[in-house]
């Protein structure tokens, strides 16, 4: 017999929490079901003692099987969730930590809960424990559990972090999905271009060598590149690779990475897509740290911390530092010059009629909205032009080989 941690509400719409004991998920469902309850949410205990860091090195003790090491997007958005779940249901922190520890699939995190269960266990508090591993939890996460502490409401904040780190998946998972069709296809137009070069030409210009010929200017030029690329593509590569570590290391400098995003913003069509990107982060992170109740100050401090972007760390900076003063909001996004318009007067409309946190929903909307858009158009544009280009490039090389077989057969005719 299993415990069940749910969340559920009644025909009145009124939240029910607690804990049932039964043989599956499904049996504790249907017999919430029976009582006129919906569930929301629904956690299994994991069966066995508790866990502890001797777990793994005591005897009788089963070790728990671990599907990967690393801790990703999901991993996190999975324990976030959970979390809030359990808190929600009336669990104290603790006991949830050791609940999740034993359903958690990836060996680094378990270590992570452990940790957090000790440090807890020692005095610290929950913000206190998480912030001993910002490799793990960002500014973000540490921020607003301090914010759901201090306001005791932390099973709702820890429930709208879960929100934005799902969200947040979700759109990344968008993105990559439209740029892998591309990155696809000009991977295999530029392998068949290099092995046309490597194999293909040689082996016509070995057989046009033997007729002892001029050949065509067009013929001859291809026979060069593909003798070029042949004996020195090792050192292209090394050189690409050289190349490729000097710019790492520029980029590691924050003067060469400033440069490097101004220079991103800067450039034709796509400037205004990078652009976009970042307005997208900060205001989703806004909607998330305002919403949650931390103070406005304190959320661009945080969201300065967390942006990855040093340009706009930068405005954000100066833009705190003028709502310290006393200005409001978006009086500073209008001098920084990087928002748009509209954003401006749709941060001015929220102060006005204090509704902040939903227009940075909305402006966090029209972002994800407009960035979807953006790679649809771009993925189905680069197709017809990196298969014309391709078309165009073989095309030549077919040209270039038939041309002396022409001249062959005039001459033989």
């Amino acid at each position: 017999m299993a415990k069940f941690y749910y969340i559920a509400r009644d025909n009145k719409g009124q939240k029910n929490t607690g804990v049932e004991d039964g043989q599956s998920m499904d049996e504790v469902v249907s017999r919430l079901q029976v009582k006129g309850l919906l569930v929301v949410s629904i956690i299994p205990e994991a069966e066995g003692p508790a866990v502890n860091v001797q777990a793994e090195k005591t005897p009788g003790v089963s070790k728990q099987k671990f599907k990967h090491h690393g801790i990703s997007s999901d991993d996190l958005v999975l324990f976030c969730r959970q979390l809030a779940t359990l808190l929600g249901a009336g669990v104290n922190i603790l006991r949830s930590l050791r609940i999740i520890s034993m359903q958690i699939t990836s060996s680094k995190l378990h270590a992570v809960l452990i940790k957090l269960q000790k440090d807890m266990e020692a005095g610290l508090s929950l913000h206190e424990a998480l912030s001993k591993h910002p490799a793990v939890f960002s500014d973000l996460w540490v921020n607003l559990v301090e914010s759901g502490e201090a306001s005791g409401n932390l099973a709702m904040v820890l429930s709208r972090l879960a929100g934005y780190l799902e969200k947040n998946a979700a759109f990344k998972a968008k993105v990559i999905s439209a740029l892998i069709y591309p990155f696809i296809l000009m991977t295999a137009g530029f392998g068949a271009l290099i092995f046309l070069t490597v194999k293909i030409i040689p082996t016509f210009a070995q057989l046009f060598k033997g007729f002892n010929m001029q050949m065509p200017f067009l013929t001859q030029i291809l026979i060069d590149i593909s003798y070029f690329i042949r004996f020195s593509l090792v050192w292209i590569i090394v050189a690409g690779a050289i190349a490729f570590y000097i710019f790492k290391q520029y980029m590691k400098t924050k003067a060469g990475r400033k440069k490097y995003e101004k220079f991103t913003f800067s450039l034709p069509i796509f400037g205004d897509f990078f652009r976009s990107l970042v307005i997208e982060r900060f205001s989703s992170e806004m909607s998330t740290l305002v919403e949650s109740g931390v103070p406005i100050l304190y959320s661009l401090e945080i969201t300065e911390r967390s942006v990855d972007n040093l340009v706009m760390a930068e405005i954000i900076h100066n833009i705190k530092d003028e709502v310290r003063e006393g200005k409001n909001l978006s009086h500073p996004l209008e001098k920084s010059g990087f928002f748009d318009p509209m954003v401006v007067q749709m941060i001015s409309i929220g102060e006005e009629v204090g509704e902040l946190p939903q227009m940075f929903k909305r402006i966090n909307s029209f972002y994800q909205e407009y960035i979807e858009v953006f790679l649809m158009r771009f993925s189905s544009m680069f197709e017809p032009f990196i298969l014309i280009f391709m078309g165009l490039v073989i095309g030549i090389m077919i040209i270039g080989m038939f041309l002396p077989i022409f001249q062959i057969s005039q001459i033989s005719g």
